[in-house]
This record gives structure tokens, sequence and C-alpha cells, in this order.
């Protein structure tokens, strides 16, 4: 079978397989943080000049939960907030490596940011991500003062493991909470999948299979449990308007395939999007990868007109 790739993901994916050293899952989560840190440092683009961009902490089950605030303009008077949950498997990730993103987010969408810098595993296994993004989506509802503005509603977003997040909160709080939307990005909605993208694309592809058992090994969840896999929830009821972004070369695609056929099953409105020839992480190497910046571009204009509607 043909695989469709990109030119510039062919470069990147040429550079990234002939790299010597060890994998990320050959390594402690330590340094695998640090690994991920160094390559977004490496593969993005400068984050830029905003109005405003603050560090937060916002009230956890487990004391103060980082996070940070990004404003393209001064807040003109009530207005949605968008969350943002990054992406890296429960294990990696954190304010630093996604500060590009969320600030470029900030400046298309033109809507306040606040990214959330939930515990980590193994220091923190399943369900402390879940539990930390509950209280930032209950404290950001509740517009505290910090945020600038009073919160009209919300939109919950996240890339990969912080797509699940987004999808689990939105799923927790639905009924609870205003809110506008959930934009999924390449997100991980069952944990106990097999087959289709997660073997046509175990190996070679940035995300590979022996990465995402490294993580599951940290995060430790139970693969049943809708905080873990939201896919395989029994309540499909009242969920909030979807965005969802797969990548034609992810291991994860055929999840993200499913969880959006499974809202348009359920009566819900949603836009789903997929960039062929694109690789998992891609929103994170944009200076590497030029074409993500128009994938993400176009999420944007998708945000927007599902916000409208």
């Amino acid at each position: 079978m043909t695989v469709f790739v990109r030119e510039d993901v062919a470069k990147l994916l040429e550079l990234l397989n002939a790299a010597p050293g060890p994998q990320m899952h050959e390594v402690d989560p330590e340094t695998g943080r640090q690994m991920y840190r160094q390559m977004t440092t490496l593969l993005e683009r400068p984050a830029g000049a905003l109005h405003a961009r603050a560090d937060l902490a916002i009230p956890g089950p487990a004391g103060a939960i980082p996070a940070r605030l990004y404003q393209a303009s001064a807040p003109a008077g009530p207005a949605p907030l968008l969350i943002y949950f990054h992406g890296g498997g429960w294990v990696i990730g954190d304010l630093e490596t996604h500060d590009s993103l969320c600030a470029e987010i900030a400046r298309l969408s033109g809507l306040t940011v606040v990214a959330v810098d939930y515990r980590l595993a193994p220091e923190t296994r399943f369900p402390g991500a879940v539990e930390d993004g509950l209280a930032a989506a209950r404290w950001a509802a509740a517009s505290p003062g910090a945020i600038g503005h009073a919160v009209t509603g919300l939109v919950l977003a996240g890339d990969s493991a912080g797509g699940n997040l987004a999808a689990v909160v939105a799923r927790e709080t639905a009924g609870e909470l205003p809110l506008l939307a959930q934009w999924l990005i390449y997100p991980g909605v069952d944990m106990a999948a097999s087959g289709g993208s997660l073997e046509a694309f175990a190996e070679g592809y940035l995300l590979t299979a022996a990465g995402m058992a490294w993580f599951m090994g940290h995060y430790a969840p139970d693969p049943d449990h809708p905080w873990a896999s939201p896919l395989r929830a029994d309540r499909w009821a009242g969920l909030p308007p979807a965005l969802v972004f797969t990548c034609g070369l992810d291991p994860l695609r055929d999840q993200g395939r499913a969880y959006a056929a499974r809202l348009v099953e359920t009566g819900h409105r949603l836009i789903y999007r997929e960039a062929a020839g694109q690789v998992h992480g891609c929103l994170t190497a944009r200076a590497a990868l030029p074409s993500a910046q128009a994938d993400l571009e176009g999420q944007i204009a998708d945000l927007k007109a599902l916000l409208a509607g």
C-alpha cells in the first residue's frame, strides 16, 4: 500500500529516524521530559508577542496547578475562554513545550487562552490529570479575577493526551458548566484499541507503539474507565459541539475518526478535519513542518464557525 507523506513531513521523519541516541521509551520520565523540551525548542516556531502572557496558579485537589494566560488584545468585556491541555502522554509536556502553540491560538482566535499544567505520571498516575482538568474548568467558569474579564462560556481543547483530557472534562461537566465547544487534536480516546492505524503506523512516524506503551505504563489507566477511554463511555447526551482533528499518518488516527463518528451518531454538531500525509504532534513542530501552520489556521477557522453556529 502506498502511503502519502507530505514533503516537509518526509524530511523531518528522515532526520528524526536517523538521529543517534536513545529513544523516548528507553529513558526515565524526567529525561524524557528534557528530550521533549529540547525537541520542541528545535522544531517549533517562536512564540511571538501578545498583549498579555501571565503565569497563574489554579486551586487543585493536590495543591496549586500551574497555568498560563494568553491574550492577544485587551479584554473589552465578557467573553468566552479557551482552556488548553497539553499533549505528551500524561508523562511529558508542560507550559513551555506548548507556549508557542497556545500563543498562536490566542492570536488567531481572539480568545483568552489558559493553558493548564496538570500533574504528570508516574509521580501522579491516573486519574490525577483528569482531576486537575476538572478543577481548572470549574475554576475558569467562575470568572476568577486573574482572567481579566467575565467568562461567558468555555472551549475545552487539547492535543493527544490533552485531547483525551478535553473530551473527558467535557463529558464530566456537560450540563454543569457553560461549555461552548470541545476541540480535540489527534486525541487518544480508546486505551483498549488495537489494529488499524495503530499497526499501520506503529514505527517510523514520530509516535511509535513502543512510545505509547511507555506512556501507558507510567500513566497506568483503567482502559475501560470512561475517564481513560471516553470512546467507551455509556453516556453521550448533552455533550458540547466538537471540532476533531486527526492526522493521516498517526497511530491514533482511527480513534479520532471513531470518536467523531460516535458524536455524529448521537446527534451532536461536529466539524471533522483530517490532515493527509501529516504526523502526530505536528502542531508543536510548525517551524520544521510549515504545512502544520496551515492545518492550525484551518482548525481555527473551523472553531470560529463552530462557535458562530
